[in-house]
């Protein structure tokens, strides 16, 4: 065993640990995991431990081949919600077949592989997530019933605000497993809230994304109600996004932004699928400060991306099309190479759209390309297209594109 692992060893003999919960995504960023006890962990570090993945979406396949969880020490994380007396723990895990063949389908390899290829071409990226949810009542029997738990708006407080509560229980659940949320709020649709996180590496970012959803949906449970990640649960109000803040440090000094920007502007109707996955998404485009056209502005945040500056004063951008369906893995890794093909070859960005296109006239909107306004229509755009094609598998394409 590795010298982390060990100290993982000692650590959970000394601190009570009994279970071990291994955890992964399937293939569109749903969290699953097996509880284990803590003698079967050895095992799984050195040997990796089986389980059958034939209803894990996009492992399982025509035969059930068994996959191997091979947890990581570095992501190890306590779930405090469960009794303080035989601890239960969390680690990710990476993903192999028997003969040590990784899972193709295993988009956290897919991102690691992602920040691997931009380090190689001399790139360094950084990413926040600002992710929006809903926050509904429950019936007697704990069952979803689609009523807000309060009729609050943007960035009201209580007693308007009733999610305030809820919130800092899931910001101090978070900081008790190493996650430091930056700022939240009330967003604009009734019972809607949202979280922000600080910058991060892309595979830490993309984890504690997946996190925050859990710890999210296990806090809402815990007061009684049902949190709520998708898209667009009311076609009149304010739909829910997974706004993704990206920064990118080239080796060499230079100043990469502008064409990051470009190469995302240049690759986004194809990407689409993997950060709007769902019917659901596209009902959101277009409405309440939702994007609908493929633009960007350094002035106008209600565009596709947002060109901005870090709070150290470094350029970044905001791309504000995904939504909580999309599995981050995904959506990072496509990122990445959108942005890293725009630098490599130098695309130059398109004039910047400082004005809502919605209040322009029906010939001036014309100039402006739009992003695929339909699951389907983003589903074509992907299918066989080269840039998707040369970055993600075969078994990831076919599940997203449904062919």
């Amino acid at each position: 065993m590795t010298t982390e692992q060990q100290e993982i060893m000692q650590y959970i003999e000394e601190e009570d640990v009994k279970f071990i919960r291994l955890a992964f995504c399937d293939i569109y960023g749903v969290q699953k995991n097996i509880s284990v006890q803590r003698g079967e962990l050895e095992r799984a570090f050195e040997h990796g431990y089986p389980i059958d993945a034939s209803y894990v979406s996009g492992f399982g396949g025509d035969y059930g081949e068994d996959i191997y969880l091979f947890p990581e020490a570095t992501t190890i994380t306590v779930l405090p919600w469960r009794p303080e007396h035989g601890k239960v723990v969390r680690m990710f895990c990476t993903l192999c077949y028997a003969d040590g063949t990784p899972v193709s389908s295993d988009t956290r390899a897919i991102l690691k592989e992602a920040v691997s290829y931009a380090h190689k071409k001399g790139y360094k990226f950084h990413f926040k997530s600002e992710l929006q949810f809903y926050l509904f009542k429950t019936d007697e029997n704990g069952e979803y019933t689609h009523i807000p738990y309060d009729n609050a708006g943007y960035m009201d407080i209580a007693p308007l605000d009733k999610g305030e509560n809820v919130r800092r229980e899931i910001c101090l659940t978070l900081e008790q497993m190493g996650i430091t949320p930056e700022s939240s709020h009330h967003e604009a649709g009734p019972g809607q809230n949202e979280i922000d996180f600080r910058y991060a590496d892309p595979l830490t970012s993309a984890d504690n994304t997946v996190t925050f959803l859990s710890v999210v949906r296990t806090i809402a449970a815990r007061n009684g109600l049902y949190a709520d990640f998708s898209p667009k649960p009311f076609a009149d109000k304010s739909g829910s996004a997974l706004h993704i803040t990206m920064s990118v440090h080239a080796k060499s000094g230079e100043q990469v932004t502008d064409y990051a920007i470009a190469g995302m502007l240049d690759h986004i109707a194809a990407m689409t699928v993997f950060l709007n996955p769902t019917d659901n998404s596209y009902q959101r485009f277009g409405r309440l400060k939702a994007p609908k056209y493929i633009t960007w502005s350094s002035k106008n945040r209600a565009q596709l991306i947002a060109a901005t500056l870090t709070k150290n004063g470094n350029p970044c951008l905001q791309l504000r099309s995904p939504d909580p369906e999309a599995n981050p893995y995904l959506a990072f890794a496509m990122m990445i190479y959108a942005a890293v093909d725009g630098i490599e070859s130098r695309t130059q960005l398109p004039p910047s759209t400082d004005r809502d296109i919605i209040f322009m006239t029906g010939s001036e909107q014309k100039n402006y390309q739009l992003l695929p306004n339909s699951v389907d229509k983003a589903r074509n755009a992907a299918a066989d297209n080269s840039f998707v094609k040369d970055h993600l598998p075969n078994s990831v394409i076919k599940a997203y594109c449904n062919r």
